[in-house]
C-alpha cells in the first residue's frame, strides 16, 4: 500500500515533530504553569457537569 520511501517519510516526520513538540514544551513549561493554573478546576466541573446530564438523562427517560 505504501512504498518503501513513504515509510521512511513518515517515521523521519514523526521523529522530528514528537522530538520539537517535547522540546516546544519543556520551553514553555513555566509560562504555562503561570496562564493555566486554573485549568483542573474548569476540567473537574466540566466532567462534573457533564456527567450531572448523564444522569438526568438516565433518570428522566427511564
Amino acid at each position: 500500500m505504501f512504498s518503501t520511501g513513504q515509510w521512511i517519510f513518515a517515521a523521519c516526520f514523526a521523529i522530528v515533530f514528537i522530538t520539537l513538540t517535547v522540546m516546544m514544551y519543556a520551553k514553555d513549561k513555566k509560562l504555562h504553569k503561570k496562564n493555566y493554573s486554573g485549568v483542573l478546576w474548569v476540567l473537574a466541573a466540566f466532567i462534573v457537569f457533564i456527567f450531572t446530564i448523564i444522569l438526568i438523562k438516565h433518570y428522566i427517560i427511564e
